[in-house]
C-alpha cells in the first residue's frame, strides 16, 4: 500500500547534505592543503574568467526559418577539393565541435585546409511545433546541401554527422546518395532495439502523442534533466566533487564553467520531429529494418553505396556501441570502416586522448578518397541518383 506520509525535508535533502559531505572529507583530510587551496581558490573567482565557447570565426551564408548554415574557412592551403558538410543533433549545440582553443573539432579540420560547413538548428518556437522529421531531413538538410552544392559549383559534398544528426543523415544518404560523396558518422545510432543504456529502456516507455500533447514543442531542459538522471552520481555529483577539488585551478575552472554552459545550452524540440522519432525509432526501429518511409519516399539503407567512416564510442551511455555497431553491414557500400574508441560520448569531441586520434583520424580517410571533382554549372546538374565508385578500405595507421 502506497503511504501518504509526506517526505520530511530532511529526507529531500538528504543526497545533497552526503554530496556535500563527501567534497569536505575529500578536499579537507590535510588542512594545510586545504587552505592553500581555499587561498588560491579565492584569486581564481575573483579574477576574470575565459569562458567563452565556439570562438571560432565563420559567416552564415544560408537560412531557413530559424536554420543557418555556418561555414568557416581553412586556416591553411585547402587541402580538399570537397567541401566538409557537419550535421549535429538537435539536442544541444553544435558549438560542442568548437568548445574551446586547442580542444575544437572545427579548429583541427581548419588547420588542416578543410573547407567546413555546419548546420545550427537554432531555437524552435511555437510555429516550429508541426515540423515534423522529414522537414528536417528532406527539407533543412536537402536545403542546406543544395546551398553549398551551387556555391561550390560540385555535385557532391562530404557529410560529417554526429549523434540524432547522425542519424537524420543516414536518412538523408539513403534517400540522395547522388548528393553524399563520403559519409562520416560519429556516435551515430540506427539499432534501437538494444537494452545497452538507459536512454533506450527509458524512451521505449514515453507516449510520444502525450508528450506533444501536453508541451508542443518538448521543452529542453526536461530532455537535459533526463540526460542527467541516465548517470546521477557521475553527471550530478561527481563532477561538482571534482570541481572543489582543483577550484584553486583557473584552467580547471574555465574548462568546467565552459561545458556547463554547453550542457545547460538547450534548445527545444519541435514536437512532430520528436513524435516522429520516439515512435519510428527507439519503438518501431524502423530504420535499420529498412522500413521507414519519409516524404512518400522508402529510406532504404542499400542505397548507401558512397564510402563510410562509423566511429563510435566504447563508453558511451548515451549511444553504447549496440546501437552503431550494425550500421556497416545493412549498408550498399563496400568501402567502410567501423572505429571503436576508448572514450565517451562528449569525450570522443573534447578529450586531449581522442582528439589526438579523432580528427586526424577524419582528416586522413576524406583524403585518401578526395579524388578531384569535376564542376559543374547549377543548371547543368543531374537530378538522378548515380553510383559512386568503391575503394578499398585503408588499414588504421
Amino acid at each position: 500500500m502506497p503511504s501518504d506520509k509526506k517526505p520530511q525535508l530532511s529526507e529531500l535533502m538528504a543526497p545533497y547534505i552526503m554530496a556535500g559531505e563527501l567534497i569536505m572529507a575529500r578536499v579537507a583530510g590535510d588542512s594545510a592543503k586545504f587552505y592553500d587551496q581555499v587561498r588560491r581558490a579565492k584569486e581564481v573567482l575573483l579574477s576574470p574568467l575565459e569562458t567563452d565557447i565556439a570562438v571560432t570565426p565563420y559567416d552564415v551564408v544560408w537560412q531557413e526559418d530559424r536554420v543557418k548554415l555556418k561555414h568557416y574557412r581553412p586556416r591553411a592551403e585547402r587541402s580538399l577539393k570537397t567541401p566538409l558538410f557537419i550535421v549535429y543533433a538537435q539536442v544541444n549545440r553544435e558549438t560542442m565541435l568548437d568548445l574551446q582553443p586547442g580542444r575544437s573539432v572545427v579548429e583541427t579540420f581548419l588547420a588542416a585546409g578543410i573547407d567546413i560547413y555546419m548546420l545550427d538548428w537554432g531555437y524552435p518556437t511555437r510555429k516550429d511545433r508541426f515540423l515534423d522529421l522529414d522537414d528536417h531531413v528532406n527539407g533543412y538538410i536537402d536545403g542546406a546541401v543544395d546551398f553549398i552544392l551551387e556555391e561550390n559549383g560540385l555535385e557532391q559534398i562530404n557529410l560529417m554527422a554526429i549523434c540524432q544528426g547522425g542519424t537524420m543523415s543516414v536518412m538523408y544518404a539513403a534517400l540522395h546518395p547522388e548528393k553524399v560523396k563520403n559519409l562520416v558518422l560519429t556516435v551515430t545510432p540506427t539499432n534501437f532495439d538494444h537494452d545497452a543504456g538507459l536512454l533506450n529502456v527509458w524512451a521505449r516507455s514515453l507516449d510520444p502523442d502525450k508528450l506533444v500533447a501536453s508541451y508542443g514543442n518538448i521543452p529542453g531542459d526536461i530532455m537535459n534533466l533526463g540526460f542527467l538522471l541516465l548517470n546521477p552520481a557521475r553527471l550530478m555529483i561527481d563532477k561538482y566533487v571534482g570541481l572543489m577539488e582543483n577550484i584553486h585551478s583557473k584552467d580547471f575552472v574555465e574548462n568546467f564553467v565552459r561545458m556547463e554552459r554547453w550542457i545547460f545550452d538547450s534548445p527545444d524540440l519541435p514536437g512532430e520531429a520528436f513524435r516522429d522519432f520516439i515512435q519510428w525509432m527507439f519503438i518501431e526501429n524502423r530504420l535499420i529494418k529498412n522500413e521507414l518511409v519519409l516524404g512518400g519516399r522508402k529510406v532504404d539503407l542499400r542505397n548507401i553505396t558512397m564510402p563510410v567512416l562509423n566511429i563510435y564510442g566504447k563508453y558511451d551511455h548515451l549511444v553504447p556501441p549496440a546501437a552503431c555497431e550494425q550500421t556497416t553491414s545493412r549498408i550498399g557500400s563496400t568501402d567502410k570502416e567501423d572505429l571503436c574508441l576508448d572514450t565517451g560520448h562528449i569525450g570522443i569531441y573534447v578529450s586531449s586522448k581522442t582528439q589526438r586520434q579523432f580528427g586526424p583520424k577524419i582528416i586522413r580517410w576524406l583524403t585518401e578518397r578526395d579524388e578531384s571533382p569535376e564542376p559543374v554549372h547549377a543548371e547543368a546538374k543531374k537530378t538522378a541518383p548515380k553510383k559512386t565508385k568503391a575503394v578499398p578500405a585503408a588499414e588504421e595507421e
